[in-house]
């Protein structure tokens, strides 16, 4: 009897803790995209407002690993979607919280063709010098010789 109480103690606590650390993560973002829709709205900057509100996120994620400002965009982004009645007059701003999508994949896709054209470069070098041992394995000493004066 005494064993099966404890399991279910760990069972009840691995089930709920997942829940609350998920709930807190919610609202955080939800709050966090208020903030930013508050601000955005109230005719703040873009800086300000996502600093505000990435600053907030952070603080209650908590925890061992940091919020990244990629998932923190998300997290606000997820919220105005979620809640478009509520933050209707946001969705004209989430553009700026990933701004330059096209252009980083532009710069990507620059990157791959220019490391492409590098390995081109070493084996096409790697080529010519096989090719050149190869044709200097073809003149070996008795050439030379025969041909020195």
């Amino acid at each position: 009897m005494q064993g099966f109480k404890k399991k279910f103690i760990f069972l009840t606590l691995g089930i709920i803790c997942p829940l609350s650390l998920q709930t807190s993560k919610v609202k955080a973002g939800s709050f966090g995209a208020e903030i930013f829709c508050t601000m955005r709205d109230g005719g703040n900057d873009h800086e300000s407002s996502w600093e505000a509100a990435y600053t907030y996120i952070k603080k209650q994620k908590g925890g061992l690993f940091k919020v990244s400002p990629k998932q923190a965009a998300a997290q606000i982004t997820e919220s105005v979607i979620r809640d478009r009645e509520t933050f209707s007059y946001c969705v004209e701003y989430l553009d700026n919280l990933h701004p330059n999508r096209k252009l980083i994949r532009d710069l990507e896709k620059e990157e791959e063709k220019k490391q492409k054209e590098s390995k081109d470069r070493e084996n096409k070098r790697k080529r010519l010098e096989k090719e050149l041992e190869e044709a200097n394995e073809e003149f070996n000493e008795e050439t030379l010789e025969r041909y020195s004066y």
